[in-house]
């Protein structure tokens, strides 16, 4: 492990999980995890955060990979790129939405550097990356001075900008189910700009078998303090054949899992009068991909 000392903080470079892990633990909250940097390093530059030290991951062997398992299930590690994800055609095969939160992601430098598991702990309640992950039903895998455990992406995020990772923990991968048969999944969001986080963004993903929808999960990001999943829309869809009127009964439901507030980029009016339209196109395209998958 290498270790420099800066006028302003310290910086290490672990090689090995149990050590990273071992740091962060002692540091407490003077210690920050860097990645990519994408997020971290701006902040620092303008005082908004501040280190004592940081933990490079960038070392640690296990932490770069992308493999399935026996069960068909995908899992990737902490220091996967958003470019090498984007560049997957295994992902954009079984598991589209992300690929295409990922993909409109504007930023060259961004994907190069910045990766998945380094967006999802930033916690910002505007990120393409976290709904996505919530829709397929994702789990983290989580190492610190106790050892390792797991956590649900829905479950990951208690407050705003806040996760639940605790002293010496850091994320150190991400994995998804395999997709049944059957399944239809759906991205949509809306930004100022091509470049800017978005205003509202969601992830739809259901299970249609004999043309009743099986199973269904709706996870939208920015019209909350955190990423949310819309509860009892599902709850609606579940059970009940698939109809233009089930999807925007259904959609219409999910305001009531919305906190939004008016900020820079949009009004708490706008996104909960467009939400609801764009889960309802997201349901029928959601569906139609279903459709073709039984």
């Amino acid at each position: 492990m290498s270790r420099i000392q800066l006028n302003r903080f310290e910086y290490f470079e672990p090689g090995a999980v149990g050590e990273a892990a071992g740091l962060l633990d002692k540091y407490g909250e003077e210690a920050k995890v860097i990645a990519g940097g994408i997020d971290l390093l701006p902040k620092m530059r303008a005082g908004s955060i501040e280190a004592g030290c940081l933990v490079s991951i960038g070392n640690i062997p296990e932490l770069s990979y992308f493999r399935h398992d026996e069960s068909g299930g995908l899992g990737f590690g902490a220091m996967t790129t958003l470019r090498f994800l984007d560049a997957s055609g295994e992902l954009k095969e079984a598991y589209p939405a992300l690929r295409e939160a990922i993909h409109q992601i504007t930023s060259v430098q961004t994907k190069y550097m910045g990766t998945a598991v380094g967006n999802l702990c930033v916690a910002t309640p505007g990120s393409d990356v976290a709904p996505a992950l919530m829709a397929y039903d994702a789990e983290l895998l989580i190492a610190g001075p106790d050892g390792e455990r797991r956590e649900k992406v829905c479950d990951f995020y208690p407050a705003k900008n806040k996760t639940t990772l605790k002293r010496g923990e850091f994320v150190t991968g991400v994995y998804m189910p395999a997709a049944a048969k059957g399944t239809g999944s759906a991205f949509m969001n809306r930004v100022r700009t091509h470049a800017d986080i978005a205003k509202i963004t969601l992830t739809v993903v259901v299970r249609v078998e004999g043309g009743v929808c099986a199973e269904a999960r709706i996870a939208m990001g920015a019209v909350a303090p955190t990423a949310v999943r819309a509860r009892k829309a599902e709850d609606m869809l579940k059970g009940n054949p698939v109809s233009d009127g089930l999807a925007k009964e259904a959609s219409m439901a999910v305001v009531e899992s919305m906190n939004p507030s008016t900020g820079l980029r949009s009004t708490k009016e706008y996104r909960t009068e467009v939400t609801p339209v764009l889960v309802e196109r997201a349901l029928h395209k959601a569906f139609e991909a279903a459709r073709r998958a039984e």
